[in-house]
């Protein structure tokens, strides 16, 4: 396999731990502020409870995902950074107020409601900034002017394809934090929460599919080279839908608690859905990273120097995922702390 291919997967893999990370992390943002107001049920006290910590680990896998790129791919960083300059800077500037926010309102009792209303408006923004810089790589909103790359702010943004995108990255996100709340809420033993996200996950999940369908029939006529991949790799699209249905279907079966869903089955068939899907899109998409002109080959680094990297990253990534694992023991599976005892 040619080095560039290697790196593009790897890239393509942290993009996905940040995207079902960043699905948690914004989505649990967004229902803590649905729910910050009610009594009736404890979603809002769930979603904030693994809201606490997760963010940090979340923005830990942004940063690992932006440098892996630029050292990567150091020679796409120019058109990249040119074309992507507002929509990565807005979602930045926002993150850096959603951090900040989250470091000092803990400290502060009086900005509490400040805070929640923050998360989950910026878990909205945020993740709708990321994404539509997907339909940006497919081709005809970008013009080369005097060999500089310009984005046609005018064609995007009147396109269809630009709010579809950001209609599936959105109820994608609240789709994968239901189910994983649903299940965090099992954990806590939390039962009205429980139901309450597993009521969401019920609606959310067939609009997913039907918006990720809708939103391949509106690219652009320049997408016709993606669009005719994707339809000649039926078989990894099809392995995705048949592991949607059986997260979807671990929902509905009745437990002999006489508790409807098998939350943690649920969690399973989904990440395992999306990261089916996920791998499939960034294949049908090779060898571009941005249509026409810029190819995985055109933005590569040099391969010793990608093969030293990869030491690098081993490295860091031996001493990041034990901790991981300690975060996971410590704030998703000790009871002390999902109970607040």
């Amino acid at each position: 396999m040619e080095p560039s291919i290697i790196a593009i997967t790897l890239l393509w893999s942290l993009l996905f731990i940040y995207s079902i990370l960043g699905s948690l992390d914004f989505g649990a943002g967004f229902w803590g502020m649905i729910y910050g107001q009610s009594n009736k049920t404890g979603a809002s006290q769930i979603a904030n409870r693994f809201l606490s910590p997760a963010w940090e680990v979340t923005n830990v896998f942004f940063v690992i995902f932006v440098v892996a790129l630029v050292s990567f791919f150091p020679f796409a960083t120019t058109m990249l950074g040119s074309v992507l300059l507002i929509p990565v800077g807005l979602g930045l500037v926002l993150l850096t107020i959603r951090t900040t926010f989250m470091v000092f309102a803990k400290h502060a009792n009086k900005y509490k409601r400040v805070l929640v209303i923050t998360s989950g408006v910026t878990g909205l923004i945020i993740p709708a900034l990321l994404v539509s810089i997907l339909p940006i790589t497919l081709g005809g909103f970008i013009k080369i002017v005097d060999d500089y790359p310009q984005l046609q702010y005018g064609e995007l943004l009147t396109h269809p394809t630009l709010y579809m995108h950001i209609a599936f990255g959105l109820s994608t996100e609240l789709f994968i934090s239901a189910v994983f709340l649903m299940d965090y809420a099992k954990e806590a033993e939390d039962w009205s929460a429980y139901h309450t996200y597993r009521l969401h996950a019920k609606w959310l999940g067939p609009v997913s599919i039907i918006i990720a369908m809708l939103t391949i029939g509106t690219m652009p006529e320049e997408a016709s080279w993606l669009v005719s991949n994707i339809e000649a790799n039926p078989l990894w699209f099809g392995l995705s839908i048949l592991f949607f249905l059986l997260g979807y279907a671990s929902l509905y079966f009745k437990r002999s608690s006489g508790r409807h869903g098998l939350a943690r089955l649920a969690v399973i068939f989904i990440i395992i859905q999306y990261a089916i899907a996920i791998y499939a899109y960034g294949s049908a998409h090779l060898p571009y990273l941005i249509y026409p002109d810029l190819t995985v080959a055109d933005g590569f680094t040099n391969p010793t120097v990608f093969y030293h990297l990869l030491i690098v990253y081993a490295v860091g990534f031996s001493i990041l995922i034990p901790a991981f694992i300690l975060f996971w023991k410590l704030f998703l599976k000790d009871q002390r702390y999902l109970k607040q005892q």
